[in-house]
């Protein structure tokens, strides 16, 4: 085991993500003891040990400068230790485009910014041109919004075929909700509604039904929530609207032609990996045959803005497992491709078997044959973002074609313009105009509002759903 601690709860998240990023598989204590010597202390499997003293940052008066300090040193440490460079550093967040974002609105020059990224948090020169890049195409997507009297909306159905064994997300299985969908979009439509009354006067950009498995509604279910939002918005100014259709086993030529008679852009139809013997490890319904026939489907129908995701390092691929996946995603040519390093969380049935995963060069060769067989079918990286535990300190890339890029992927990762979410486990992100202060004493001008995870309780508290908008929503 390897053990850390710390003076400080300060420091506490950073090492422990930087420490897990060099030992996926190890297991981490964490203690913070604010009378033990040094600031920080870090001991690893074997008895190498580094801390740093209080006396080493006393000259830095800000608690952020602090923290950066700290990290850096100990990443530089275990960096020598293991002989490893991580790809993004010592970067733990999530929104690494976010930061690079901020330099170029100051007008930084983009030798400047790598150089920047380079030597400040130790990022890859290939990682960090990457995020410049995507920094960029995201902006020239941004321009196309009003940040001041927009607004995007996401709706949750929170409920899938059958629950992956890497998922952690607040989905439920569908034959245990079956008989209680009709009850759960009865308070959707009510929480939506709530949110129509509240926004008039303010342009919707876009649209994204996700969850789950939106498709898991039955044909005239899901007919009901697109008429419903249609009554309750005005289209005039919209951008976008994805479905995320995602499992091809919940998809069906009868649902397919429900989403083409509204004004529905983009849906996702998404296999993960094109290896049947994968599909059913994890716990996919469906067949590699399934994939190409909604695909195929869906083209015939008129969708002309198709995403389909992969993930890279699922148990048991190897990278001749990846590009023959590729070859086949090729072959269907979509319009954006979405690519996940694997990232094991311990809500995930993996994390709770403590699935091991080599971390490194198996995945990094799967990662770079993505971006390849993406070049090859016209699509470039148009956004980015990283998950805790995510696979050899990897992310997760998006590539479309010049123009069908994500406009509602790229508004999550940068946070420029309010997001107003409906639905179990959905969360709402207001952006106001001002900084203020929040309830934990910081000052922000992001206010986050979460609905309940749970299925039951959403319906029957979806009136103090509504209400934690009606805070922000209706001053």
């Amino acid at each position: 085991m390897i053990e850390i601690s710390s003076k400080d709860t300060l420091y506490m998240y950073n090492l422990y993500h930087i420490t897990k990023a060099f030992f996926p598989n190890t297991e981490i204590g964490q203690k913070v003891d604010e009378g033990q010597e040094p600031l920080v202390k870090l001991t690893l499997e074997g008895g190498s040990c580094f801390s740093i003293t209080e006396g080493e940052i006393n000259a830095l008066t800000d608690r952020q400068e602090r923290k950066k300090f700290v990290t850096r040193h100990v990443y530089d440490w275990l960096s020598k230790e293991t002989g490893i460079q991580l790809a993004w550093g010592m970067l733990t967040g999530v929104r690494p485009t976010k930061l690079i974002m901020q330099q170029v609105e100051t007008g930084m020059h983009e030798k400047e910014i790598i150089q920047f990224l380079k030597e400040e948090y130790a990022v890859s020169a290939k990682k960090a041109q990457l995020g410049l890049e995507i920094a960029k195409r995201e902006k020239a997507q941004l321009v196309r919004l009003d940040y001041d009297n927009g607004y995007s909306l996401y709706v949750g159905i929170p409920f899938c075929p059958s629950i992956c064994s890497y998922c952690s997300f607040s989905s439920s299985p569908l034959e245990k909700w079956k008989d209680r969908m009709d009850a759960y979009l009865d308070a959707l439509c009510r929480e939506i509604t709530a949110i129509g009354r509240a926004v008039q006067g303010k342009k919707l950009n876009t649209i994204y039904i996700g969850g789950g498995t939106p498709t898991t509604l039955e044909a005239d279910q899901l007919e009901r929530l697109l008429l419903h939002l249609g009554d309750t918005f005005s289209y005039g100014e919209l951008k976008e609207f994805t479905v995320e259709a995602g499992r091809p086993d919940s998809i069906t030529r009868e649902k397919l032609e429900v989403l083409s008679r509204y004004p529905v852009t983009r849906i996702s139809i998404n296999p993960q990996t094109m290896q049947q013997k994968t599909l059913d490890e994890v716990g996919r319904r469906h067949t590699v045959q399934d994939v190409k026939d909604v695909f195929h489907m869906a083209r015939k129908l008129g969708f002309d803005n198709i995403n389909m995701d992969l993930i890279a390092g699922l148990p048991g691929e190897n990278a001749g497992d990846m590009r023959d996946t590729l070859r086949q995603i090729e072959a269907l040519g979509p319009d954006s491709l979405t690519v996940h390093a694997l990232a094991i969380k311990r809500a995930a049935r993996l994390g709770q078997e403590h699935c091991r995963i080599d971390l490194h060069s198996e995945i990094e060769q799967m990662v770079e044959d993505s971006a390849g067989a993406a070049e090859r079918m016209g699509l470039v990286p148009y956004y980015l973002y990283r998950q805790k535990n995510i696979a050899g300190n990897f992310e997760n890339v998006g590539y479309a074609k010049v123009d069908k890029a994500g406009i509602y992927n790229i508004l999550i990762m940068e946070e420029k313009q309010t997001i107003l979410a409906a639905g179990a486990g959905s969360s709402t992100k207001i952006v106001l105009p001002e900084k203020v202060q929040m309830e934990n004493g910081k000052k922000s001008n992001l206010v986050r509002i979460e609905n309940v995870k749970d299925i039951t309780e959403y319906i029957g508290r979806i009136d103090e759903m509504i209400e934690r908008k009606g805070e922000w929503l209706w001053r």
